[in-house]
């Protein structure tokens, strides 16, 4: 294929943006906000797993509480009940009867009193962490959403010099031969690099250095012959820096 100098150099420009456009393609994968959002969404995610569980001892020491109270309240019903009746009888035997009722209704009140003052440091202690555990949930809800900020900016700085590039990429695609700039795409698409500059007997895509007849040929081809690297298939584009002449 023939081509001259000038749109061959166009092809150098042309790698210069492709490289240009895989980095930004590279740095969209690899933000440090990515790793990051990832990191604090699964320890969330492990948070939210130990608030259902304090949530839930929460839950069973109140049951507990709720229980006690109420058999507290049964207790001194009873007391009263039987205070009441003992008042009002006139019999030595059930009044004797009554007081050894309510002797023992005072010790279990007293035992349910015991247990509900247990079971309310428990309520205490376990409404405490997790109002803890639910403060570090906000705090980590807030970091999400400041990573989250920063990502988006640094994607959207990317999609900004992205359309910059595409936009360069098409006004060169204009100015080269539609069968120069497909030779350039297959071989692209190939190695990743369609073309590169030739330097120092050297080519500029796999750095593989010329000798003998490849170098011969690389030499006395015509400035308008496009060549292509023996060892990747690049398309090595001969300028004043290639030290040929």
């Amino acid at each position: 294929m023939k081509s001259s100098l000038a749109e061959q150099k166009k092809l150098l420009e042309l790698h210069t943006i492709d490289s240009g456009l895989a980095r930004i393609a590279h740095r969209e994968k690899s933000l440090p906000e990515i790793a990051e959002y990832t990191a604090v969404s699964r320890e969330r995610t492990e948070l939210s797993g130990r608030i259902a569980a304090e949530l839930g001892e929460l839950e069973d020491a109140k049951t507990e509480l709720g229980r006690l109270e109420s058999d507290a309240g049964v207790v001194d019903a009873r007391i009263a009940r039987d205070t009441e009746r003992m008042n009002s009888t006139s019999s030595t035997k059930d009044v004797a009867a009554f007081e050894s009722e309510l002797e023992s209704l005072y010790r279990r009140k007293t035992n349910l009193e015991d247990m509900e003052l247990v079971v309310m440091e428990r309520v205490e202690i376990a409404e405490a962490q997790l109002s803890a555990t639910r403060d570090l949930d906000s705090d980590l809800e807030a970091k999400l959403h400041e990573i989250g900020t920063r990502r988006r900016a640094a994607l959207d700085e990317l999609a900004q010099e992205r359309a910059t590039l595409t936009a360069q990429r098409h006004l060169l695609e204009d100015s080269v031969t539609p069968e120069l700039l497909a030779l350039y795409e297959k071989l692209r698409s190939k190695t990743g690099t369609g073309a590169a500059l030739f330097r120092a007997g050297t080519c500029g895509a796999c750095t593989m250095s010329l000798t003998g007849n490849e170098l011969v040929k690389v030499r006395s081809a015509e400035i308008d012959e496009v060549l292509e690297c023996p060892e990747c298939g690049a398309i090595m584009v001969r300028t004043e820096e290639s030290g040929l002449w």
